[in-house]
């Protein structure tokens, strides 16, 4: 059954973040901090994420919180003590870097009052979104694509051109599935470049049970009749209520498509994931890029 995709004409200009989750894999260091914080050489993961919302032409966001998380919101706030500061020590370029912060966007919270799951945690959002398409960045993932798009600019220009919702994926290792969700392309509508219409979506599959090895990577574009769904979503695995199911049920109504979405992917809720991106991202600096260098020239040689 195709029902009529309310405001198909409306452009992406709000996002939604959902970043209450208590960062369990990263204590003891997230007792006190949100895991969104933990800084990637000196910028925190949450600011990347921003940026990327930012840059794909996103206007107002919505960052999904806890009661723990009050840190979160301080950073992207205005601190008029340490500006002060910084300026009395002619501290000029630090200065610019934490107004540039507090300037990047319309930010706004809301707290999710108990972890049901990411899309209890997408449901907060229902008011805030209202009848629009909307963008969704998990905090997990950050997203290199240098000289090229950002990941979900490049998922904004499909909705463009679809109307319908989109999800962002890459291919993952066989082994690696049971860890996502899983997109099952429809077989009755053939490929197109990186686009594939879906038949089935389905979270943490058993290895040998996956659809494929397209893997939902933390980037969404959602038409508004998303939220009709997760109101009566029952939980799902982990007990929780899964994003991925209530879009499953979105395919009954209406199409849904997956992007393959061209970029470096790093997995920053994952140990590994984030000591590689520390490693790249320095590496990139100019003031990091020789010593980091040297240093692992060391370790090569030893």
């Amino acid at each position: 059954m195709n029902r009529k995709i309310k405001n198909s004409a409306t452009r992406i200009r709000k996002a939604v973040i959902p970043a209450a989750g208590l960062g369990t894999r990263f204590l003891p260091a997230t007792k006190a901090l949100p895991k969104e914080m933990l800084p990637i050489v000196d910028i925190p993961t949450i600011q990347y994420i921003v940026e990327e919302a930012v840059e794909s032409g996103i206007e107002e966001i919505l960052i999904i919180t806890n009661s723990t998380k009050h840190v979160m919101e301080n950073h992207f706030d205005k601190n008029y003590e340490l500006e002060e500061r910084l300026k009395a020590s002619g501290k000029m370029k630090q200065l610019e870097q934490i107004d540039e912060i507090a300037n990047l966007a319309n930010i706004f919270y809301i707290r999710q009052k108990e972890p049901k799951g990411l899309g209890d945690a997408i449901l907060c959002a229902k008011s805030f979104i209202g009848d629009e398409p909307f963008a969704v960045l998990l905090g997990d993932d950050v997203v290199v694509n240098e000289g090229g798009k950002a990941a979900l600019k490049q998922l904004i220009d499909q909705y463009e051109e679809t109307r319908a919702s989109i999800v962002g994926v890459q291919t993952v290792d066989k082994k690696d599935v049971s860890k996502y969700g899983i997109v099952a392309p429809s077989q009755s509508h053939p490929a197109s470049g990186r686009l594939v219409k879906l038949s089935d979506m389905v979270e943490k599959p058993a290895t040998d049970q996956a659809p494929s090895q397209m893997a939902v990577l933390g980037r969404y574009v959602l038409n508004p009749e998303i939220f009709e769904l997760l109101e009566t979503q029952g939980r799902g695995a982990g007990n929780e209520i899964q994003l991925t199911d209530a879009i499953k049920r979105l395919m009954d109504r209406q199409a849904v498509y997956a992007y393959d979405f061209e970029g470096i992917r790093y997995d920053v809720g994952d140990k590994f994931g984030f000591i590689k991106a520390t490693i790249d991202f320095s590496l990139k600096r100019e003031d990091l890029k020789d010593k980091v260098q040297e240093y692992i020239n060391t370790l090569v040689t030893k």
